[in-house]
């Protein structure tokens, strides 16, 4: 009795192992859908850690839509990292609108690390891309504060190499800029704004970006501040900073020379006594001499104090 209880449980054991192995019920999916496909090449897939239903399901899909896809192409598209899925559902959405769309370019593109199918997306539908306030002064010294709104539509071509919005937005930043800049007067800007557009437009800034710039609306214009008035402001506090170090430093030399000519005036001072004992020593000036010229320096001092107490006096009574 125990024979054909060991045969059935080997039985079983082999059908489950063929079934964990064998994806038959994907299989059978595959094959109701029109997708041929040998269990052999699922066992393969499992074999080279393809998961099957990662290429089957979108080849289901492919198949359903009318597409005619390799499916060692979707399984190489794997194996180096893609979204099989994601371009399966971009090639069927640029056949739908009428995209020439190769496996080929839109494998290259998910590779890139790129959104291909939202990328097919923005091709049918552009996308508005809105930048920041961008400040520009014009020739007056008017600052200006621009928002503008940017529709752009997918390039498939350039997608592969292609700069993305970033590089949309800093040279339409830049022209904005430029195109402010170059006005005599902030005026001529607030009442023609779309001279903004026609200019930024004209200068082709989608050239080398993975977009297609369709236009270019000002949204919104404000006056910020007057940055001509404030430069002045500054550069007039700088000169009178300046003028004042001068100033300080013509008054540090005066003072210094004051100082010097004081020492000199003190040192010559220090030399008259013993230029009048040299004097009298060699016989060149009498002692009566000296004595008259005391007498003549004790006189001048009486009336310079004299003197001043006059005008002490006299403004005293004045107040």
């Amino acid at each position: 009795m125990e024979g054909p209880y060991i045969i059935i449980a080997i039985i079983v054991l082999i059908l489950g192992v063929f079934f964990t192995v064998v994806p038959v019920g994907l299989w059978i999916s595959s094959m109701a859908s029109g997708v041929k496909v040998g269990l052999f090449s699922l066992v393969g897939m499992k074999l080279r850690r393809v998961r099957p239903d990662r290429i089957l399901l979108p080849m289901i899909k492919a198949t359903k839509a009318g597409l005619s896809l390799n499916m060692n192409e979707l399984e190489a598209h794997y194996l180096a990292g893609g979204n099989v899925d994601g371009v399966v559902d971009a090639l069927i959405a640029s056949e739908r609108a009428g995209i020439d769309l190769s496996f080929e370019k839109a494998a290259a593109i998910d590779l890139a690390g790129r959104q291909v199918l939202e990328a097919v997306k923005m091709s049918v539908n552009p996308k508005v891309i809105e930048t920041p306030n961008i400040s520009a002064v014009a020739k007056d010294g008017i600052e200006l504060l621009v928002k503008a709104r940017v529709t752009v539509r997918a390039n498939l071509e350039r997608l592969v190499g292609g700069a993305g919005e970033s590089t949309i937005l800093a040279r339409i930043g830049e022209g904005i800029v430029t195109t402010v800049g170059s006005s005599v007067s902030h005026k001529e800007v607030l009442e023609n704004p779309d001279n903004i557009s026609k200019l930024v437009l004209s200068k082709g800034l989608d050239s080398g970006t993975a977009f297609e710039i369709l236009s270019i609306d000002i949204a919104d214009i404000d006056v910020g501040r007057n940055i001509g008035a404030h430069l002045q402001s500054l550069q007039a506090e700088a000169d009178k900073n300046i003028a004042q170090a001068k100033a300080e430093e013509r008054r540090a030399m005066a003072i210094a020379l004051e100082q010097e000519m004081r020492a000199s005036v003190v040192q010559a001072e220090a030399e008259v006594p013993h230029a009048l004992a040299t004097a009298l020593r060699e016989g060149r000036l009498s002692v009566m001499d000296y004595y008259n010229m005391q007498n003549i320096q004790a006189d001048t001092k009486m009336r310079q104090e004299i003197a001043g107490d006059g005008q002490a006096t006299n403004i005293t009574e004045g107040e």
